[in-house]
């Protein structure tokens, strides 16, 4: 949880005379003036402006649960509304209404709020953090946002809370059991156990278990794409590869759109603290160090479109000036003149013959705290010898009763100094090496309940009896897509700065260091053949395509 109180000045800044005047040139429309009690915009509208008051005051509050309301502040001459939302547009979290002597304030939408963000250094450096801010605020507070109303600890739940948590949206569980709200709700509506979780939207819409993609529709998460728009560059991964070429390449004037089939991050979202990251001497989750990308992203104007799939991608004919054409789920389609693959690696399945039935029922690719409140107490089994899983060793391991550790090779061979020491002064983990998982035991509706472990020297197998187990094994190229498309190396990573083939390779110039077998597309990050496996790195890359991108763009136009 952030201290968010002692840093109000800091969310609720007053802008001098100077920067008010300063800020009244980018505005998307004259002032206007607000009765008493008059709505500026409702919680759920989707592209409220942010309104900098000039005369009186202006009332901001939020949903407290189902039914009621809860006071945020008061904005008076000199303060703007608003917060993460009004930089793209999406549906506002928060509503505002004129104080009592009416108010008089000028609007900025989406796209004057971002040119006022850029235009000005100092304004944008306010407005940026005091958005931030009241993100964290509204996370915090629990009630805004969505209602999930459920069984904790279910997997239909648990994967909302995470989809949720994962993409910094602000939610509250009520207990269908327990809750009076949520009941009183459940009866009402005639709701069926099967149904649960139901989720309610902040403009009032009630799902009922919703997928993500549902989830997503319903918040306002996934943008409305024009068919029509080309992009200079579409970026398939939201990780640290992705963001970081999102910001540098929109940054410079680039139309961006990047596109994710689940949150901002990727798998290093899922590292609950990068300690080695340069910049950052005491550590950063990897779900902060994404969010803050994301933002900075936004702040640009990168469109992100979140969560989207990319099925296939449609490359333009060697020679022309046509767009790629990128096919993504629900029949919707995205094109671009140059597009960049940044869509990472996903951690492996062991091969355990019923592993699929346990996931979301016991078994996890994340160590949130959602998954940490939910083993706390337990006896606890996590699966690799990399940085991320010993990362997660050190968040999970004081919640929990026991953490075995299973790792097939020592962990010097893989996995940091300094986690490996961490891991060492931890009393209540065990490493058991040269070791795997070969059977899991339990069922669908009652869930994981034991793992066979066995050793590879003598083939000696152990049971644990446990109910929830973590896995960080290796990583699969995130690529299936563009695999028919683009040369890949026998493990199926994208292969870059190779002569392109087929017809491509008549063309008039040779292929880019980050560029794939097919002229105009990118690949970075890593899913990238021969890429170091770091987000430092990832990054780099990011910023390094960019450069690459405007020569490849160059070439089109001339």
């Amino acid at each position: 949880m952030v201290e968010i109180g002692s840093r109000d000045y800091q969310r609720f800044p007053v802008l001098s005379p100077h920067q008010v005047e300063t800020a009244k040139r980018f505005a998307s429309g004259p002032a206007r003036h607000f009765e008493p009690g008059e709505a500026a915009f409702s919680i759920g509208d989707r592209g409220a402006p942010a309104w900098l008051v000039l005369e009186g005051s202006l009332d901001a509050f939020r949903h407290d649960g189902l039914s009621h309301e809860a006071h945020i502040t008061t904005h008076s001459v000199g303060q703007f509304t608003g917060e993460v939302s009004q930089l793209s547009g999406r549906p506002s979290l928060a509503g505002c209404r004129a104080g009592a002597s009416g108010c008089t304030a000028i609007p900025f939408d989406a796209a004057h709020i971002r040119a006022l963000v850029i235009g000005s250094a100092d304004i944008g450096e306010i407005i940026m953090r005091a958005y931030i801010l009241r993100r964290v605020a509204l996370i915090s507070a629990g009630g805004a946002g969505s209602v999930l109303i459920g069984v904790p600890g279910s997997p239909a739940l648990t994967r909302l809370q995470g989809f949720l948590a994962r993409n910094a949206y602000p939610h509250i569980i009520l207990d269908a059991s327990s809750d009076e709200e949520g009941r009183a709700l459940i009866e009402r509506l005639g709701v069926l156990a099967a149904d649960l979780p139901l989720m309610v939207c902040p403009s009032g819409t009630v799902l009922k278990n919703p997928t993500d993609n549902e989830a997503a529709l319903c918040l306002g998460m996934t943008p409305d794409l024009k068919p029509d728009v080309t992009y200079d560059v579409a970026i398939v991964g939201a990780g640290p590869a992705g963001l970081a070429a999102a910001v540098y390449a929109a940054s410079e004037g680039l139309s961006v759109i990047v596109l994710d089939e689940r949150s901002a991050g990727g798998q290093a979202g899922a590292s609950a603290r990068i300690e080695n990251y340069l910049g950052f001497p005491t550590g950063i989750s990897g779900q902060a160090l994404a969010g803050r990308a994301f933002n900075q992203a936004l702040k640009f104007g990168a469109e992100i479109a979140l969560p989207l799939e990319v099925l296939d991608i449609v490359p333009s004919a060697p020679g022309s000036r046509d767009p790629h054409v990128l096919k993504l789920e629900g029949n919707r389609s995205v094109m671009a003149r140059t597009v960049v693959i940044a869509s990472g690696a996903r951690y492996r399945r062991p091969d355990v013959a019923n592993i699929a039935m346990f996931e979301g029922a016991g078994v996890s690719y994340w160590a949130s705290s959602i998954e940490a409140k939910l083993c706390e107490g337990e006896e606890i089994v996590l699966i690799g010898g990399g940085n991320s899983a010993g990362q997660a060793v050190a968040f999970l391991a004081p919640q929990v009763k026991r953490l075995r550790l299973i790792v097939r090779r020592a962990l010097e061979e893989t996995m940091s100094q300094y986690l490996i020491e961490r891991i060492a002064a931890l009393p209540n983990v065990e490493i058991h090496t040269g070791c795997e998982v070969v059977a899991l035991e339990g069922d669908r509706q009652n869930g994981l309940e034991a793992a066979v472990i066995r050793k590879q020297v003598d083939g000696a197998e152990h049971r644990f009896p446990l109910r929830h187990m973590f896995l960080f094994i290796g990583a699969d190229p995130n690529a299936a897509w563009i695999r028919a498309h683009a040369d890949t190396d026998d493990k199926g990573f994208i292969v870059t700065g190779q002569p392109f083939r087929g017809e491509a390779a008549n063309g008039a110039r040779p292929a880019l260091a980050l560029e794939t077998s097919l002229p105009n597309i990118f690949a970075i990050g890593d899913v990238r053949a021969a890429s170091t496996k770091r987000v430092a790195a990832a990054v780099g890359e990011g910023a390094a395509v960019v450069a690459q991108i405007h020569s490849a763009l160059r070439f089109l136009r001339h």
